[in-house]
């Protein structure tokens, strides 16, 4: 795989009616971690550590400008505060290449906050954590 940029970046996201929306125009930055657990099995005998590989996880935060419009960002995260929806998302850091890796999860999102700056910047913020115990893995 070639080296790329986050230029052309795809994100999708379902609303909670599982309709897949593509909100790339109105997201304007984006971060997603992959970790997973370690717990520390190093015995008296040993003078450094020794660890095993535990539970996958998955987090990740979206933020964008908002947009009401259909198929828009708001409408695929507005109900967030009231609603448990499961909300298939998928981030390409590039879609413009066609063959561009990409991570999808099952995601429950836990806020939706609505930030208007100063000066008169009205912006979003999505944090969304992994929720069916499907290890992420890009395809």
């Amino acid at each position: 795989m070639a080296k790329i940029s986050g230029l052309g970046a795809l994100v999708t996201v379902q609303d909670s009616s599982a309709v897949t929306q593509t909100i790339s125009n109105d997201v304007t930055n984006f971060t997603f971690t992959t970790p997973r657990a370690v717990e520390d099995i190093t015995g008296v005998d040993k003078s450094a550590k020794e660890a095993l590989l535990l539970l996958a996880d998955y987090t990740n935060t979206l933020n964008g400008v908002f947009n009401s419009a259909a198929g828009a960002s708001h409408p695929v995260f507005k109900d967030v505060a009231s609603t448990s929806a499961t909300r298939v998302t998928k981030i390409a850091p590039t879609a413009s290449s066609g063959a561009s890796p990409y991570l999808q999860v099952n995601a429950l999102y836990t806020d939706y906050q609505i930030t208007r700056a100063a000066g008169g910047a009205l912006t979003w913020q999505a944090p969304g954590v992994l929720q069916d115990g499907t290890p992420p893995s890009w395809t």
